[in-house]
């Protein structure tokens, strides 16, 4: 069969897998082909266990893999073959040399632009599709070009703004598009071409455009403005736990606010996932390298507050618990960064499990999709820790649950039933607030949620 346009993805991760998806099921007229160099993952995209969970994500796959989708590892002869590149490698926080901590290690990014300048044959259209520090793109114009070659490369900037568990919903149906080119007549060009790919399933007034380093700016604004809001708020809920106020009203109220909105005013033990925490340092670095020291500050402190909000909620464990932790059997329900997906990224669950089994505890970890990962995780933990899926059997025997993740499963749960087969006095650690507090007390747990007053038989 021959398709009008090839377009190539380099990086089957979390980003690229569902995103080429989407653009090969809604433009059957171009082929869509994902490389990577883990020849394991390509495997799992070619199985039917795919190497991601996402709601709505292997049916696409399924409709279009082996007709307009397809997944290899020969980098090589795909990159000869493509007209357009999106590159969606990892670019994960330096934990090396100057930056360590907080600037994007942007070694497999480069080692992927010197792979095209290498193997191209005829001219390509370069899209960034991972998250990189403003002006990234002009240091990939300088490696593909450092060559005397006729082929012309175009960089773009695409970033992508997807939240896991709902990504397909995203792809399919965009807040917004973002191209940033080059304010030049190719670089327009390239950009035109972009923006008819997305025009087969995305209304124009959604995609926007831009000049490139306000396109690469923009995802780690984003990113940053939404850790923001939650830091706000859970540095709020402190205040309310010592004043009796409660989380869930002061919410609502400010919510209603229409210039402030409810979005990601739920507090919670605070944020996680791959993006978060890993954007908002990578912009901290980058103020720290233009000398704004006092802008690094503001949003360093919130990244501190989401750290502060994790040990607070172990920290008042250990205070409910009579201040001994030690013997006593602890289940976490959920341990993914969030509901409907397995990534454990940056979860706060991490954090929590590590600092509770530092209380020497007997760890019990339950969650629908990311117990693997849990494994992998804490697989050198110095204590008991045991990982079932069943929530009613993690819970047998237990001092305390404490609620990591807000899946759906465990509102629905029959907690009188959870309730006896607990030792005794129970405890109920709610870092998600999704339970309904009233009643569990009502049964005879004692209740302690976030930013709310704690519901305590003793």
């Amino acid at each position: 069969m021959s398709f009008k346009k090839s377009i190539l993805c380099i990086g089957a991760g979390y980003v690229g897998g569902p995103t080429m998806a989407m653009i090969a099921y809604k433009c059957p007229q171009y082929k869509v082909t994902v490389v990577d160099i883990s020849s394991s993952r390509i495997d799992a995209w070619n199985s039917d266990n795919l190497p991601i969970y996402e709601p709505g994500l292997y049916e696409i796959v399924k409709t279009v893999r082996g007709k307009n989708l397809f997944f290899n590892v020969d980098i090589e002869e795909e990159i000869i073959k493509a007209d357009t590149i999106f590159v969606s490698v990892n670019t994960p926080t330096k934990t090396f040399g100057t930056g360590a901590g907080m600037a994007a290690d942007l070694q497999y990014w480069e080692k992927t632009a010197r792979k095209i300048r290498e193997c191209a044959t005829s001219n390509k259209i370069i899209i960034e599709k991972s998250t990189l520090p403003v002006k990234t793109a002009l240091a990939m114009e300088r490696i593909l070009t450092s060559q005397n070659s006729s082929i012309r490369f175009d960089v773009l900037s695409n970033p992508e703004f997807l939240a896991e568990g709902t990504a397909i919903k995203d792809l399919e149906f965009p807040d917004r598009v973002l191209i940033g080119s080059r304010e030049t007549p190719e670089g327009i060009s390239a950009r035109d071409e972009l923006v008819q790919i997305y025009l087969n399933w995305v209304p124009k007034q959604k995609i926007i455009t831009s000049n490139i380093w306000s396109s690469e700016l923009s995802k780690l604004v984003s990113n940053a403005f939404l850790a923001q809001r939650i830091s706000s708020i859970n540095s709020i809920s402190a205040l309310c736990e010592k004043t009796e106020a409660d989380i869930t009203e002061v919410s609502k109220a400010v919510g209603m606010d229409m210039r402030i909105g409810s979005k990601f005013l739920n507090a919670s033990i605070g944020f996680g996932g791959s993006c978060f925490k890993k954007d908002i340092l990578n912009l901290v670095y980058l103020c720290e390298q233009y000398g704004l020291s006092e802008v690094a500050s503001y949003w360093h402190g919130v990244v501190k507050i989401n750290e502060y909000q994790k040990e607070r909620f172990v920290l008042n464990m250990l205070k409910y618990m009579f201040n001994t932790l030690a013997g006593k059997k602890i289940s976490l329900l959920g341990f993914s960064f969030k509901a409907d997906t397995g990534d454990i990224r940056e979860s706060p669950a991490i954090f929590i499990a590590k600092r509770l089994a530092e209380e020497k505890v007997e760890l019990v970890i339950s969650d629908p999709k990311a117990l693997q990962n849990a494994k992998n995780e804490l697989c050198n933990l110095d204590i008991t820790v045991s990982f079932i899926e069943d929530p009613y059997e993690a819970c047998i025997n237990s001092d305390a649950i404490a609620v990591m993740t807000e899946w759906s499963v465990y509102r629905a749960l029959d907690y009188e039933k959870i309730y006896k087969d607990m030792a005794k006095p129970a405890f109920i650690f709610d870092g998600r607030n999704i339970l309904d507090h009233k009643k569990l007390f009502e049964i005879g747990f004692n209740v302690f949620p976030i930013g709310k007053p704690s519901m305590s038989h003793l």
